[in-house]
């Protein structure tokens, strides 16, 4: 039986369900717009089809186009308590980035790849054989380390 996994803001007028087994694997990004984001060194997610994501409630929507116009992100946030829930990305159709810290279950996650490392802050140590890369990571490359066992 799949337990579906739930989260949401920090005030609960968002909410999301995402009918997903076994719990899946989290990563993070260490580049600056994570940091200013998330107001903290890196910014936790785990990647999901954006059709598995059913959301209750109105997130707030807010569009960045990237510095050299090739990519729009899409970040939804509660109105009300302004958490960041999810993302999309047009670089990644069809797929969502929850933050991780707004599962119920969080806890559970398990930390298995370092996106823009270059930007990480000093003294955050990432363990030997966990893959990381300098900037975004190649995409095959990437969807591996979030599937490994």
């Amino acid at each position: 039986m799949t337990t579906p996994l739930e989260g949401g803001c920090r005030c609960g007028r968002v909410r999301y369900r995402a009918s997903l087994e076994p719990m899946p694997k989290a990563y993070a990004c260490h580049c600056l717009d994570c940091q200013t984001w998330s107001g903290s060194a890196f910014s936790v997610q785990v990647l999901l089809r954006e059709d598995q994501l059913e959301v209750t409630g109105e997130p707030a929507l807010f569009e960045l186009t990237s510095a050299d116009g090739q990519r729009i992100s899409r970040q939804r946030a509660c109105p009300v308590c302004f958490t960041r829930v999810y993302n999309t990305n047009s670089a990644r159709p069809g797929m969502a980035a929850l933050r991780a810290g707004t599962l119920d279950r969080s806890d559970e996650l398990t930390l298995v790849a370092h996106i823009w490392t270059k930007r990480k802050l000093g003294g955050i140590d990432i363990p030997e054989g966990v893959p990381s890369w300098e900037e975004g990571a190649p995409p095959m490359e990437f969807m591996a380390a979030l599937t490994r066992g």
